[in-house]
């Protein structure tokens, strides 16, 4: 229930403040035609086009188990993410678009006064507020779509400063730097959704997690103390969190209780990791002899130098 409350919050929380950014972004830039921040007010524009897909996203995510998801909701959150990139490309390469046509032009407006910095400060404060908040919630709820967030207002943050640059650039008199920084802040958002693509195709994939987690399953497995080996260690992606498969190695004159009660410690033990959703342990007799080389024996050799 608490991550449920937390993720719906967030969206909540960035679509108002994008609202708030793109009203205000849009009505100086009605006023004073600078490209730079006529590009920003298209850039919160489409934060808010996000941040309503965020916020349904969020809301079907935090949605509990039924009979055709038995595992949950969760595995939407990188096709969100998905959906986020896609919009961030378009309007990345329509900025991209203007600013260069501008430029080629000559057709250049100079914003006058001082109501564009101070737009566009106050663009970046409210930014940077929202990316220490997504960045705070995505860290202690394993949101990849929340983390598309936080990573989109970081840029953000650097797409006003650059916009600033160019507005107050054209009021000293060097008009050309106004498109120039709106190609800046093309190519912050461009790079905006390059990063949050790479990020969630793992999750999509079904790719392995990182070394040092499953070092970290490993561990825990061998950690019991009726345990003597593991082998066939398989972990994976399934949307954000992880999956787990993996055979431990015990004593073949223990009971089927007892074997039994040593598969679920182990099972709780991995499934105590924060990224792990489901674990499925298949308990062999040792005397057997199914060692096989794998990360197991990989992470004990690595162990011993």
């Amino acid at each position: 229930m608490e991550r449920k409350a937390a993720l719906r919050r967030v969206g909540l929380v960035v679509l108002v403040g994008n609202v708030l950014l793109v009203a205000a972004k849009a009505a100086v830039w009605a006023r004073t035609g600078s490209l730079a921040l006529g590009s920003e007010a298209v850039n919160s524009l489409t934060d808010v086009a996000y941040s309503v897909v965020i916020l349904g996203g969020l809301y079907l995510t935090t949605q509990p188990p039924d009979l055709e998801h038995p595992h949950g909701h969760e595995r939407i959150e990188p096709f969100v993410s998905l959906f986020v990139a896609a919009g961030i490309f378009a309007a990345g390469g329509a900025i991209l678009w203007r600013s260069i046509g501008s430029i080629l032009s000559g057709s250049i407006a100079v914003a006058q006064g001082p109501a564009a910095a101070v737009v566009l400060v106050l663009s970046a404060a409210v930014k940077f507020g929202l990316y220490r908040y997504c960045l705070r919630v995505a860290a202690s709820n394993n949101s990849p779509a929340v983390t598309a967030t936080a990573v989109d207002n970081r840029n953000d943050i650097l797409a006003s400063v650059a916009a600033l640059v160019g507005v107050l650039g054209a009021q000293a008199g060097y008009p050309i730097l106004d498109p120039i920084a709106a190609t800046l802040v093309a190519g912050a958002i461009l790079y905006t959704g390059v990063e949050i693509v790479s990020d969630n195709v793992n999750y999509l994939v079904g790719a392995a997690p990182p070394d040092d987690l499953r070092g970290e399953i490993v561990r825990r497995a061998l950690a019991h103390p009726e345990v003597e080996g593991v082998h066939d260690v398989v972990a994976h992606y399934v949307g954000p969190e992880i999956d787990v498969s993996l055979h431990i190695e015990v004593e073949g004159e223990h009971t089927l209780l007892s074997a039994h009660e040593i598969e679920s410690e182990v099972i709780e033990s991995i499934r105590d990791l924060d990224e792990v959703d489901d674990v499925f342990v298949h308990v062999d007799p040792r005397e057997l002899g199914e060692w096989k080389d794998d990360y197991a024996e990989q992470l004990a050799a690595r162990d011993g130098e």
